[in-house]
């Protein structure tokens, strides 16, 4: 008769480990199949998106101002000018300076 003697802590344990039991039972499983798909049916149109986002940002941050700044640089740009300039300092081996 002693294995129909309970104490307290056994009816306790006993029923912590029927919860624990049913809890982790009513769990459902998770969706496998198709997992691969459905995060790309996701993610895809917003990593296309945000290259797009990226790319105008670039071209129109990045390259254009630059391409203005060279435009402004070339229209003020003498090259005759610089040209005398480079000579008369001695640049270039080819060509007499002014001077002499």
């Amino acid at each position: 008769m002693p294995d129909l003697i309970f104490t307290s802590q056994q009816i306790h344990y006993s029923q912590l480990k029927c919860d624990l039991k049913s809890s982790t039972m009513s769990l459902a499983k998770p969706a496998m199949r198709g997992l691969l798909g459905k995060r790309l049916r996701f993610h895809l149109p917003i990593a296309f998106a945000l290259s797009l986002v990226a790319a105008a940002a670039f071209k129109y941050g990045v390259t254009e101002p630059r391409k203005q700044a060279y435009a402004d640089f070339y229209k003020q740009y003498d090259t005759t000018k610089e040209f005398n300039n480079m000579r008369d300092a001695g640049v270039f081996e080819s060509v007499r300076t002014t001077g002499e």
